[in-house]
């Protein structure tokens, strides 16, 4: 396994130039990028925010768990989030005279710092004891009791569109699209921050899922660790033994998928399937054909493949009941200066509910010891997705939008 990661062999950010950026401040410093739509009608100019704000809160702080090494963030200043809040105090909506959200302009996209980061930037007074940041990874991965460290790195919200409510999968190709170009950038960007060891975009959709908002957005968190989750692959990397052809751990399990029965869909650069050891009732990955350890090191080409295989995804999800599903969307990716060589980037979307009224609730041997009990066989859960699918794609087909296929990478 590649233990260290060399910016001279990783390609260069293919930047898509149809898709305009622009970065402001907001009223207390935290940065703030809008990403239009290759096919906006938007004026380029933006207001400015003008609110009057306290400070930002000081940095959560990190405790670690001698047991198991893992690291806690105990982040207060997150239980003043608001919960829910009707469509006029959308906080994530465009600022309006009765409104004073955090996005100052109409937008189709916009990228903005936490205002309350489980995760940011060195904020808190230099004198308190507690606040020691984080030396190195060697630091972090090192155990000891009472350790304590500053929650250092960086925490954004995605906002998917200015509408009050949806989700990835109600967007159209062109918006969805641009999602994936804000990806991709700002993965890039936050990996190139001092400090930051993995960049995790996701989505959580559903109030069963726990989330707070029903405006369509996601978040990227930058950590200064690499998460519980990515260490157990790295070891999980270090102990296979690859085939033949020396694709590695994650050649092999896309061979090993697609030429299954659980694959849902396939296209020229991504296959999305139902995997073979499925912990959730619903449970789907997707990875792309070749290797790339994260969303920065795709090509043009893959992002629009993406933009129409996600939605048609995401849609087939929602699909297999009357009501939406509830679902948490996590791509992961490669740590920034480890496993790159190794660890693909990956989709793995689960959710809990296993029938239309029935959520999947984590009993004991799943919540105290890890060991998973399924309760739907994963080749019947493709089923039932691929069958979803198709009623969505008849319901609402997804129309691709203008393809950079041929453009340089």
């Amino acid at each position: 396994m590649t233990d260290t990661h060399s910016d001279a062999a990783s390609p260069a950010f293919a930047r898509d130039e149809r898709i305009a950026r622009q970065s402001h401040r907001l009223a207390d410093g935290r940065e703030l990028i809008y990403f239009d739509d290759a096919d906006t009608t938007l004026a380029p100019d933006r207001a400015p925010d003008l609110r009057e704000l306290a400070p930002r809160p000081a940095n959560a702080v990190m405790r670690q768990d001698p047991l198991t090494g893992e690291w806690v963030s105990i982040a207060a200043a997150r239980q003043n989030r608001v919960v829910l809040p009707p469509a006029h105090l959308d906080p994530l909506s465009p600022q309006s005279p009765g409104n004073p959200s955090e996005i100052p302009s109409r937008y189709d996209v916009a990228v903005f710092e936490n205002k309350s980061p489980s995760f940011g930037p060195l904020l808190a007074d230099s004198d308190d004891p507690t606040m020691d940041a984080p030396q190195s990874l060697e630091d972090l991965e090192s155990v000891g009791l009472g350790r304590t460290r500053t929650s250092v790195g960086r925490c954004e919200v995605v906002c998917f569109s200015p509408e009050h409510e949806g989700s990835f999968g109600t967007q159209s190709v062109s918006r969805a699209r641009t999602v994936i170009e804000a990806w991709a950038e700002r993965t890039a960007a936050l990996s190139a921050m001092p400090g930051i060891a993995q960049v995790f975009p996701f989505e959580n959709r559903g109030e069963a899922i726990g989330v707070t908002l029903g405006h369509p957005h996601g978040q990227i968190y930058s950590y200064p660790y690499i998460t519980p989750r990515t260490q157990r692959l790295l070891e999980s990397v270090e102990r296979y033994e690859p085939g033949a052809d020396g694709t590695g751990l994650f050649g092999d399990i896309l061979a090993f998928e697609q030429a299954g029965e659980r694959v849902l869909l396939r296209g020229e650069h991504w296959t999305a399937f139902v995997p073979f050891a499925a912990r959730w009732p619903v449970e789907v990955h997707m990875l792309p054909h070749r290797h790339v350890p994260d969303f920065a090191a795709t090509t043009l080409a893959e992002r629009d493949e993406l933009a129409v295989l996600y939605l048609r995804l995401l849609r087939g999800i929602d699909a297999l009941y009357e009501t939406p599903t509830p679902y948490i969307a996590a791509w992961h990716q490669a740590p920034v200066e480890r496993g790159r060589d190794d660890i693909r980037l990956m989709l793995q979307l689960t959710s809990p509910r296993r029938a239309a009224d029935k959520l999947k609730f984590l009993a004991g041997s799943e919540a105290a010891m890890g060991a998973w009990i399924g309760d739907v066989a994963p080749e019947v859960a493709a089923a039932n997705i691929r069958e979803a699918i198709a009623r969505a794609d008849a319901a609402t087909p997804v129309i691709p939008a203008a393809s950079t296929e041929g453009s340089p990478a």
